[in-house]
């Protein structure tokens, strides 16, 4: 199996910004933990991140053919973003919703996401674990039986 992690602005600010939210370590330990998670369950993985949105929308089109499911954390353009939305929906692949911190529980503009319109399953609040869970579920659902 295939998968494309997506992540979008500030996320390689990982361990810069707002610690105390987001934690400590680095974008690099990031990547390290899901390329790791991945592999122990068996799946390829891609990853990739960008604070402009029009690349992140041409990097989910280029999945289609390429990769069996995305993991996309979109970051504030989960919030804000039809554009990110359509295309999510125009590759018609599986998508797993990932958020570092627990949305609902901080400001009220951050509890709703246009990417949960195209999402079939949302992971928040457990820092990098969010990344894992998603993983593991994807690989469960979609993964070679």
């Amino acid at each position: 199996m295939r998968i494309t992690v997506i992540n979008g602005p500030n996320i390689n600010m990982t361990g810069i910004r707002e610690p105390e939210v987001y934690g400590s370590r680095t974008y690099g330990d990031l990547v390290g933990y899901i390329e790791e998670t991945c592999l122990m369950h068996g799946a390829e993985c891609e990853v990739f991140q960008s604070n402009h949105e029009g690349a992140i929308v041409d990097r989910i089109q280029e999945c289609l053919g390429r990769t069996d499911a995305i993991v996309i954390n979109a970051g504030a353009y989960s919030h804000t973003s039809i554009a990110i939305l359509d295309a999510l929906k125009s590759v018609s692949l599986p998508v797993a919703e990932v958020h570092m911190s627990d949305i609902t529980k901080r400001e009220e503009f951050r509890h709703f996401t246009y990417v949960s319109l195209a999402a079939e399953a949302r992971f928040m609040g457990r820092g990098f674990d969010s990344y894992g869970d998603a993983i593991v579920y994807l690989t469960e659902k979609y993964g070679e039986k």
